[in-house]
Parts: structure tokens; sequence; C-alpha cells
């Protein structure tokens, strides 16, 4: 239970990559309310995935309980992703009228926890845990989190990693030329497009990079976040795009104004020379587009974020504090010029990465399934038996 895709955004794609891995699944798609935008002369229509078996109102709360007396006649376990913003009510608060509704033994998998939680966050997040049989989080400073700040129990807590593509591990030269990428030293960032990515810190670190640098290409893959866009439209593409013009680094950027699929982003990873994670928030437990970039054996610069503090220590990455531009451009300048420094990040990032393929990602959640699934069938079974034993002694 999760977006989905049609659906354009992180979790969305992280649960078709998920669903597709680990096979004979149904999806029950949380809909949010879309961007208002102008009718073209031809109206296309959406199609929905055959997978999609239930589509409910993100604000709906009858239709999160619906969906959840539905799945008792049709599933073993539910998959529950978790993110407060893509569930309705405050902090994500609907997930719980979910998970009380759901007689079907389920499993959460968390994309976020707060390292420091309001009293309700903290709330919300403690009872969803409390009503599943097995919480999954995708490393181990999540799952220490969630017993300091959250008081949960680390014996109920399971540590799968983000899955990646199983990609081999070629030379961004090679790829270049199909991107139109040819003769520059490219730096990559993707994802959809918010403040929350920090790209005004890589852009601003930019003519310090070009001055040593001068075929550097920043290019920055990704449509805006479609939350964002119902909110504020383009506004902050466009303030990225003044940003760039005031510097003067307009031969230097490139926005690729495209929510791409997985066979695309192959494609921009593999031309990268350097992927860059400029995140500020530094809390932040997990980044599917940098488990990607590991994934394709990129070297990697970002900032010390807890994912990234975790994912790319001993030599996988480089890493640099938030906010300062100097600092980053430092960073970059050196990797860029240092072919072999580049070529061993990239090449620990890829081996490092090599068991957050999905097809070892699916193993791990197919085994916790049926864990979890085969536990709820052996209570249930005996609770007959324990039913009779009573009446039996009560004879």
């Amino acid at each position: 239970m999760s977006t989905y895709p049609p659906r354009h955004c992180g979790i969305a794609t992280f649960t078709h990559d998920l669903a597709l891995a680990v096979g004979d699944r149904e999806i029950v798609a949380i809909v949010a309310p879309e961007p208002v935008r102008p009718i073209p002369l031809v109206v296309q229509k959406v199609t929905h995935p055959l997978e999609i078996h239930h589509r409910i109102a993100r604000d709906e709360v009858a239709d999160h309980v619906r969906a959840a007396h539905a799945l008792a006649r049709c599933v073993d376990v539910v998959s529950i992703q978790y993110e407060q913003g893509i569930w309705g009510g405050d902090d994500g608060e609907n997930v719980l009228d979910f998970v009380r509704a759901l007689d079907t033994p389920a499993v959460a998998t968390l994309h976020t926890v707060q390292r420091m939680p309001s009293p309700r966050q903290r709330a919300i997040l403690v009872e969803l845990v409390s009503r599943v049989e097995a919480t999954v989080v995708m490393s181990r400073s999540a799952a220490a989190l969630l017993t300091t700040a959250y008081g949960i129990d680390a014996t109920h807590v399971e540590v799968i990693h983000h899955g990646v593509p199983d990609l081999p591990l070629v030379d961004p030269a090679t790829m270049k030329p199909t991107l139109g990428l040819d003769g520059r030293r490219v730096l990559l960032s993707y994802g959809l497009l918010g403040p929350g990515k920090g790209y005004e810190l890589a852009i601003d670190a930019l003519p310090a990079v070009a001055a040593a640098h001068p075929d550097v290409l920043y290019v920055i893959v990704g449509a805006t976040h479609p939350d964002l866009l119902l909110r504020e439209g383009e506004a902050y593409r466009e303030a990225l795009v003044a940003r760039v013009a005031a510097l003067r680094m307009g031969n230097h950027v490139r926005f690729f104004d495209r929510f791409v699929g997985r066979v695309e982003l192959t494609r921009w990873l593999e031309a990268a020379d350097v992927f860059v994670a400029p995140y500020p928030n530094l809390d932040q437990i997990v980044s599917g587009t940098l488990s990607y970039a590991m994934g394709a054996g990129r070297a990697i610069v970002s900032t010390p974020f807890t994912y990234a503090a975790e994912l790319l220590a001993d030599g996988r990455g480089v890493l640099v504090p938030a906010g300062s531009p100097a600092l980053l451009a430092a960073a970059l300048i050196e990797v860029l010029g240092d072919d072999e420094l580049r070529a061993s990040l990239g090449r620990h990032a890829y081996e490092h990465s090599r068991p957050m393929a999905w097809s070892e990602v699916a193993v791990e959640y197919r085994r916790l399934f049926r864990r979890v699934g085969a536990g709820a069938r052996a209570t249930s079974a005996a609770v007959p038996s324990l039913r009779a034993a009573t009446a039996a002694a009560n004879a």
C-alpha cells in the first residue's frame, strides 16, 4: 500500500520496483490531488497498471477503512510504505485509520524516521509499529534511532537495503555521446525538484569549479515535485534558473525537466563523472538517489546527512559540510581533477552496493513476508484449539 505510478514520487518508484522484484502482488494506490494544469487540445487518458486493485483518496478516511476490510479477503500480508507526506491527515495520521481496521498481518517500511519528532509524530509512528508484525528500515542508523528516540524494541525492526538496479560498471566516456555530453566533465543530481535537495548550494559552488575545470557541466534531472507544483507552480525551478543566470553559469548548467524512468535514469547515471547530493537536511535517513548512484558505481560528493554518512564511509564517497559552497567546490575540483581518486570512489561504492540489487532485496522481503504470514496462520490455527481446550476444562 503506497503511492504508485503514474504518480511521480520517489516512494511510488520504490514501491513499483519492490513489487516487480517480489512478484505475486496487488497494489493499493494512495491517490493525492494532482496539480491543476491547462486543458490540452488533445486529452490523453491516464492508464493505471493492472496490478492496482484498489485506489484510495489520500484524504478520505472511509477509503482507508474500506480498503483494509477488502484486503482481508484476498491477500496474505500487507506491505505498508510509510512516509507522513504520502498519507493524509495531520502528520500522516490516516495510516492509523488503515491499520486499526486491518485484520491482515502487515509489514511497515519506514521511509522517514525523524530524529526530533513532535509528540504527535512520535505517537503516530509508535502506534503504527505496534500494530504491524514487522517494521523495515533501510539503514542501521535508522534502526538505532527507532530505539533511542521512539523506545521501540530493536528485535521488532528489520534492516533491508534500499534496492538498486543491477547495473554493470561502465566508463562514463562511453555513455556521454548518447546524451550530447561528449567532451564535458559531468556533475549530476537527479530527483523530484524541491528546496530539500540543496541544489542552491551546488549552483553557488559552480563558479569556482568552472574556473578550475572550464569543461564542467552540472546536469539537474527531474520534474518539479507534484506537491510543490500544486502549491507554488514552477516558482522554485524559476528561482534556480535565475540563480544560474545571476552567476553567469548558463553554459555550465543544464536542467532536464522531466520525470525519468529507470532506463533513462540509468543512462544519465552512467554518463556522470560525479554524483552530487547537496542535501541540507542532515537527519535524512534514506535516499533513493544516493543508492542508485552507488549502484551505478559513480564517484559521489555529498553533505553528511545520516544515510550518506553511513553508506559513504570507508572511502565510498566524499562528505563535505552542509551550507558551504567553498568546501563543496573544493571537493568537486579535487574529484574531477583526479582520475584515480574518482575511479576508486566509484569502485568502492559499486562493490558496497552489490547486496542492494533489487534481486537480493527481494529475497529478504519475500523471506520476511513468508515469516509474517506463517506466524499469523499459526496464531489463527491455535485459537480454535485454545477455545476447545477451555470448553473441555469447563465441561
